[in-house]
């Protein structure tokens, strides 16, 4: 048998070999750098996109965030809106009021001024009847009718209200401290000046010139008693008259009193009720008491232990006080201003009414 020829191996067939497999080799290395870099550039834009996400989401809270304020400021402003309106809506009906107030204003300003001179015209009227009538009482002065002369400023003779009738007047006459001024600081003032300018004190020349008007104008039928009270009362007629009713028509002892009364000098504190029991027991009593005071006491019989006296205190002093009053006698008070005593007014003008008697507070030019 013929041996069998062995095949001979080409080196040619093994450099070809060798060739396409480095070939391929090289082939599959390069799909794998491809593949590589591929690969990171896809991780490295998928990074990039995540932190564009990333930065869109906060940009998007951010917005959502500043819609909600713009939201609520315009939810507020939406409610200012509302309440200014309201406001506005009110201002517009307060001007519609105060508009319709001030036609009704000038209506009743026009009204007024009507008024006015129609009270002018009254009052010329009423002038030329005072002028007519302060002649007729001049006339009557001169002709005698009057107890005594009096002429207040420009001849003065205003109705008062006054009861100036009765047999036997007295006339108690308020002389303590207080009436050297009406405030208790020109009083402690005025109470340490000499006796000149005490008795020059604006109250209390009001005071002495009102007794001369009340004495110019009692009744000739009638007899008078003056009597000054601060403490203890003491009566302004001397010798045998001392104590004794003085006939009104008597000019001579009533101008004695009024002189005195002039050169009494105002001090101390106020004793009502030792002034009431002291008319009390005038004999024969008096029918007709004319009080000029300024206010309530500030003390009973005796003197007090404190140096202040409560309202309170004052108010019972003079509720004491009334007690020593004659039966059945008319008290007309002349109340001058005095501050710090708001209860006066009231009990004194209680006083009145209880007696019968009449209230009269004059002002500062009076009589």
């Amino acid at each position: 048998m013929a041996r069998q020829r062995r095949r001979e191996i080409s080196p040619f067939n093994l450099a070809f070999l060798d060739i396409m497999f480095c070939g391929f080799g090289a082939v599959v290395l390069l799909v794998l750098l491809i593949n590589a870099n591929t690969i990171s550039a896809r991780h490295q834009a998928h990074e990039d996109l995540r932190a564009k996400v990333k930065k869109l989401d906060l940009q998007a809270d951010v917005g959502r965030k500043l819609l909600a304020e713009v939201k609520n400021s315009l939810r507020q402003v939406d409610e200012e809106v509302s309440i200014t309106r309201g406001k506005a809506e009110q201002v517009l009906a307060r001007i519609q009021t105060l508009a319709r107030e001030l036609a009704d204003l000038r209506q009743l300003t026009l009204a007024r001024k009507e008024h006015v001179n129609k009270l002018q015209s009254d009052l010329k009227s009423l002038d030329t009847t005072h002028r007519r009538l302060g002649a007729e009482i001049r006339a009557d002065q001169d002709r005698g009718r009057h107890v005594r002369r009096f002429e207040g400023e420009g001849h003065r003779q205003y109705l008062t209200g006054l009861k100036l009738g009765g047999r036997r007047i007295l006339l108690l006459v308020d002389a303590s401290a207080s009436m050297l001024d009406s405030s208790v600081v020109n009083v402690i003032r005025r109470r340490n000046l000499d006796e000149a300018s005490k008795r020059q004190a604006p109250k209390w020349v009001q005071a002495r010139q009102t007794v001369a008007w009340l004495a110019a104008n009692l009744p000739l039928s009638a007899r008078l008693q003056i009597m000054t009270f601060a403490v203890h009362p003491q009566s302004l007629a001397s010798g045998p008259a001392t104590g004794k009713w003085i006939e009104a028509t008597d000019k001579t002892r009533i101008n004695e009193m009024i002189s005195r009364l002039n050169q009494t000098i105002p001090g101390g504190g106020t004793s009502l009720e030792n002034a009431f029991a002291r008319a009390a027991a005038l004999v024969p009593p008096p029918d007709n008491i004319i009080l000029l005071t300024d206010g309530l006491p500030t003390q009973g019989r005796k003197k007090p232990r404190r140096h202040t006296v409560s309202g309170k205190q004052r108010a019972a002093y003079f509720k004491q006080a009334i007690k020593k009053l004659p039966k059945n006698v008319p008290v007309n008070t002349i109340l001058f201003p005095m501050e710090g005593d708001p209860q006066a007014a009231a009990l004194f003008w209680k006083l009145a009414v209880d007696t019968g008697g009449s209230f009269f507070t004059p002002t500062a030019d009076w009589p």
